[in-house]
């Protein structure tokens, strides 16, 4: 399909913006690194390159009590626009637009100078804020007037101001965060007060042909959060005081449903977008979980706004507009919503990058360059490492040829995508295969690569990308039939009864315990979706929110065991760890820590817990304690004398790691 209504120019009187798409923004965490603010501009002029229509960079603080941590970035004087002229330049000179974010973090600040309107700790962060001042209010609101003069200074052709997700302007709108009585808070005029303050200052300061976007949030899912009319009296103000465009916030960072991660439905939240587009006139920008175009081109086609915000799949793909002017969506590396690489880098403090694209963030390191001695390469494996190794080094010029023992590609991929609301991993997959037909990568199905394969065909060089195989475990009766391992059940190899334990409870585990309570995915229903996480559409409560209604018929009792005493899921993925969790709450099922497992019989899976034996009378044990790498032919291979490699399960098999998995892929193909 082509998708005119996503190309169509936005006139917003002043400029124009070339399309209806704007690159959300997101903190790289090149913002802080030495150099950082060189390998920024790289980053986005390949995104301006790719036909962005407007860029928003990540949040930078006005001051310095503003900062998100003690090093963060602010842009406050004049010797701080010289490194973001950079920036404006290289995007200009791509043909893009670009906005910086004034964030100021308030109590989400990461020091110990962090202010709010009130004394109130935010649930996840360990730092209380002080209470502002009047004279701090007022000043900040110069700050930001001043940040955005400078901005204008450095070449920016807006500012978006960041008023939603629970930052500083959010905390002075809601009462939940707001329980000064001066001025400044109390009633809804005067909690508004701070951000109208903010964009009048601003537009004051910059003049009239400079684009100021507002982050709205309009659905702030917690409680005593803002409610219904409120969000419309402050889009209306907002648009009086001077802005250009207002964009969708979506849930405060402490609130307890999920808005970003991959099990969210695809536009789940372009409905709250609609209900404001009647109330005010200026463009509106639906937000979040928008990855393809075609999701994208429906928004705006039916009305529901006028632009799309995505930011996470342009770390997927520098080119993702372009790649759908040209009426190829296919060729689209897909965002995959899982956050391993993006934010749970930047809560660590390290880089961002994106799992599907290694390249993110490190355009000015990691670059494919053609070869200057071809060779031919004999790849074993087509999970994630195979077929990234294979594409990038096909790309670069070598000659290469993939074996697969089995029928299809995508090796744990295709296990994962079996998993409820792992239904993007299909994406990965998609667009794989397309670079491999269009790299001439040879690809060989249902073939096993060996010893004589590799003398005969005459390679030059081989890797392993084989994979992992479940690990065993020697206990006794854990030879019986009824214990199985987790990739028997997700390739419907075995048949579980009613009462299953599921051994470690690891990501795999947690994925099993998903895998056998929800058969029918809710991220394909959206609905039904928005009503398990309690999300309430007609916004009847102040935040959005409802009593979660819980649509679930958990036919078998689930028992997740680990041996660690630590809190399950401890070492799931910062961002999204807490959703699995509360899923398998949502599905009752049975968490154990402690577990010391004895033998399993007729009876069950016998166990002992803070050294009381019990017996869990179960029909079935499902082995998802870890894996190993499969290097059965290690020994074979390293033999015939040719040079060997080993990436991804075969090199390490710690937790599923397509992350690291398709980075050793990129960066292997780089060095042949």
């Amino acid at each position: 399909m082509s998708f005119p209504y996503l190309l169509e120019p936005l006139d917003l009187g002043f400029t124009q913006l070339k399309n209806r798409v704007l690159m959300g923004s997101m903190h790289t965490g090149l913002e802080e690194e030495k150099g950082g603010f060189d390998k920024l501009a790289a980053f986005y002029k390949e995104r301006a390159l790719g036909g962005v229509g407007l860029i928003v960079t990540g949040g930078i603080s006005p001051n310095l009590r503003g900062r998100l941590a003690p090093n963060g970035c602010q842009l406050s004087y004049p010797w701080q626009v010289g490194k973001h002229k950079g920036i404006t330049r290289a995007v200009h000179d791509a043909g893009g637009k670009i906005c910086i974010q004034l964030l100021h973090a308030g109590r989400y600040s990461y020091h110990p100078f962090s202010v709010a309107p009130s004394k109130l700790k935010a649930p996840i962060n360990p730092f209380t804020p002080s209470p502002m001042s009047v004279r701090q209010i007022k000043g900040t609101i110069k700050d930001y007037a001043s940040s955005a003069a400078l901005s204008k200074k450095a070449g920016y052709d807006g500012v978006e101001v960041m008023g939603s997700e629970g930052y500083l302007i959010n905390e002075f709108v809601c009462a939940r965060t707001n329980v000064r009585t001066d001025e400044w808070g109390g009633n809804f005029e005067n909690r508004i007060r701070f951000p109208l303050e903010v964009v009048r200052s601003i537009r004051e300061k910059v003049g009239k042909e400079f684009i100021i976007i507002f982050r709205l949030s309009m659905l702030d899912l917690v409680d005593k959060g803002s409610s219904w009319q409120e969000v419309v009296d402050l889009a209306k103000r907002l648009e009086l005081a001077g802005v250009s465009i207002i964009n969708t916030g979506i849930g405060w960072h402490e609130a307890r449903v999920p808005t970003i991660a991959t099990s969210v439905p695809r536009g789940a939240f372009a409905w709250v977008t609609e209900k404001l587009k009647t109330e005010v006139s200026v463009p509106l920008v639906a937000t979040n979980r928008i990855n393809t175009p075609e999701v994208a081109e429906n928004i705006i086609a039916s009305g529901q706004a006028d632009m799309v915000s995505m930011a996470r799949p342009f770390l997927a793909d520098a080119d993702f507009v372009n790649k759908a002017a040209a009426n190829t969506p296919e060729l689209i590396n897909t965002c995959i919503g899982c956050n391993q690489a993006c934010l749970d880098h930047v809560f660590a403090r390290k880089r961002s990058t994106c799992l599907v694209n290694p390249r993110a963030c490190y355009e000015t390191e990691l670059n494919f360059h053609p070869v200057t001695k071809k060779k031919r390469i004999a790849v074993m494996g087509a999970g994630p490492a195979g077929m990234a190794f294979s594409v990038y080094a096909a790309g670069r010029g070598h000659e290469v040829v993939l074996f697969e023992a089995k029928s299809e590609v995508g090796g744990q991929f295709n296990l994962a995508r079996k998993v409820p609301g792992k239904e993007e991993f299909d994406e990965t997959i998609r667009y794989f295969n397309e670079q491999m037909k269009r790299n001439n990568v040879e690809l060989r199905l249902n073939t096993r690569l060996d010893a004589s394969v590799v003398r005969d065909e005459q390679f030059d060089e081989i890797v392993m990308s084989s994979g992992v195989v479940p690990r065993a475990i020697d206990i006794e009766g854990f030879d019986d039939a009824r214990v199985v391992d987790y990739q028997q059940v997700l390739n419907g190899e075995v048949k579980l009864g009613e009462r299953v334990a599921l051994i470690g409870a690891g990501g795999i585990g947690f994925d099993m315990a998903h895998f056998l309570c929800e058969r029918e995915s809710s991220t394909l229903n959206p609905n039904r979706w928005l009503k398990e996480w309690g999300i309430d559409k007609t916004y009847a409560e102040p935040g959005g929110l409802m009593v979660a209604e819980s649509n679930h018929r958990d036919e078998k009792e689930i028992y997740l065991l680990q041996r660690k005493t630590s809190k399950m899921g401890k070492d799931l993925g910062k961002t999204t760890g807490w959703i699995h969790r509360a899923v398998l709450k949502q599905h009752n099922v049975n968490m154990i820590a402690g577990v010391n497992y004895q033998k399993f019989d007729d009876m069950g899976l016998h166990i002992t817990v803070d050294n009381k034996a019990q017996v869990l009378e179960v029909d079935n044990v499902v082995l998802c304690a870890g894996q190993v790498s499969n290097r059965s032919l290690f020994d074979e291979m390293q033999a015939t004398g040719l040079p060997v490699h080993l990436i991804g399960g075969a090199d390490v098999a710690a937790e599923l790691d397509a992350k690291r998995a398709i980075r050793q892929g990129a960066e292997l193909a780089i060095k042949l």
